[in-house]
């Protein structure tokens, strides 16, 4: 199963220029996802990280991978995005070795550890054989708050 980003925009609350998939390759629900992320030049994130030799930032590798999971957990009918939230609440065991530039294809899969309100992954980052980065992490699926919610009054 293929999934394109218009779709991936009716699963996921983020938007360009925090998006960071382009496409789900591959879902086997309750279990793994692949999905897939171009790194362009362009990006605004590389813009001053670094200027003259731009590297995506880890935190963003990271990031990708639990959008990867949001998309795996609500494939796998464990969430929906219409009346829930999944919230990352942890991050364990973050690597970083191989920088991401621009050109680069990202290849990001992301293994189901468990799925349920609390679920625990484990992702990895690679760019043709190079294994750039990999984490495992939780998340909690909650009612969704409005906006109007975090307000002080």
């Amino acid at each position: 199963m293929t999934i394109e980003a218009p779709a991936l925009q009716r699963i996921l609350p983020h938007r360009y220029p925090f998006l960071f998939l382009d496409r789900v390759l591959e879902i086997v629900q309750g279990e793994r996802i692949v999905a897939r992320k171009c790194v362009s030049v362009s990006d605004p994130l590389l813009q001053g990280h670094f200027p003259g030799n731009p590297i995506l930032p880890g935190v963003v590798q990271v990031e990708a991978m639990a959008q990867a999971a949001v998309v795996l957990a609500q494939q796998s009918g464990y969430f929906d995005p219409e009346t829930q939230d999944c919230l990352f609440i942890g991050i364990q065991e973050a690597k970083f070795r191989a920088p991401v530039v621009p050109g680069d294809v990202l290849d990001i899969e992301v293994k189901a550890l468990r799925l349920g309100r609390v679920g625990k992954f484990e992702g990895q980052i690679r760019s043709g054989d190079a294994v750039c980065s990999s984490a495992k992490f939780t998340a909690i699926i909650e009612p969704k708050r409005r906006a109007d919610d975090h307000a002080e009054t």
